[in-house]
């Protein structure tokens, strides 16, 4: 279903955080700011929670009258960040490969879950962070391009058997945008979190070969924008 969350709500809520720290987000002599220079890489568990909308399938130029729905899925995030100014830095968003059930939002042809897909979103940032020198905690917000592949696309094996096959996703290209922020643990050492959104929009296509659908070696289509929010907590180290 789609949920509507805008961005500036999830930046309210990245931001609150801040009153967590507090008591020791002033200055700290055991902790500085990042600097033009600083190479910073983070790990930990990257969630990729669509926030889609779907056209209906249609097959044969036919509308089925449903559409499609995409579960979330986690997994181990990765980013690289380069900064170079002070205040700038470069990011680069990578992940081990995310799988999501792709179901039906209605089911009346008793199809239960519909296909699995896999894919990687990698996206480059510019995030401006705004933190004075020394401050231990570190918040910054972003703007970039994400490049998101699709592969490994298969219809469940109950689905094959009724003749659904060849099921493929266009590659997408969108924005994005993040807020997040820097816990400073030791001059090397930090904690991260961050909210992200990504504009993936794809076009699905199949085969339907079926006769009880009136369906012979159809061609299929459905358009799907996935849009997910992206969050992430990880453990980060500067070089």
């Amino acid at each position: 279903m789609k949920k509507s969350t805008p961005i500036l709500s999830a930046a309210t809520a990245i931001f609150s955080a801040s009153a967590l720290f507090s008591a020791t987000a002033l200055l700290s002599a055991n902790a500085i700011a990042h600097e033009k220079g600083d190479m910073l890489v983070r790990i930990g568990l990257t969630t990729v929670a669509p926030d889609e909308s779907s056209s209906n399938i249609f097959v044969g130029g036919g509308d089925l009258g449903f559409a499609l729905n995409v579960d979330n899925n986690t997994q181990v995030g990765l980013n690289f960040a380069y900064f170079v100014t002070d205040k700038w830095n470069i990011e680069v968003l990578a992940a081990t490969p995310f799988t999501h059930d792709v179901n039906v939002n209605t089911n009346p042809l008793g199809l239960g879950q519909l296909a699995e897909v896999t894919h990687l979103p990698p996206t480059v940032t510019a995030n401006y962070f705004f933190a004075d020198s020394g401050a231990v905690f570190q918040p910054y917000v972003g703007v970039g391009l994400n490049y998101t592949i699709f592969f490994d696309e298969k219809f469940t094996n109950a689905n094959k058997t009724l003749g659904f096959s060849d099921l493929d996703l266009d590659a997408s290209f969108g924005i994005s945008a993040q807020v997040g922020f820097d816990y400073m643990i030791d001059k090397e050492w930090f904690v991260n979190a961050s909210v992200r959104y990504i504009d993936i929009s794809t076009d699905a296509t199949f085969t339907l070969d079926n006769a009880t659908l009136g369906a012979n070696n159809a061609s299929g289509n459905v358009t799907v924008d996935i849009d997910p929010w992206v969050y992430s907590v990880s453990v980060g180290y500067k070089f």
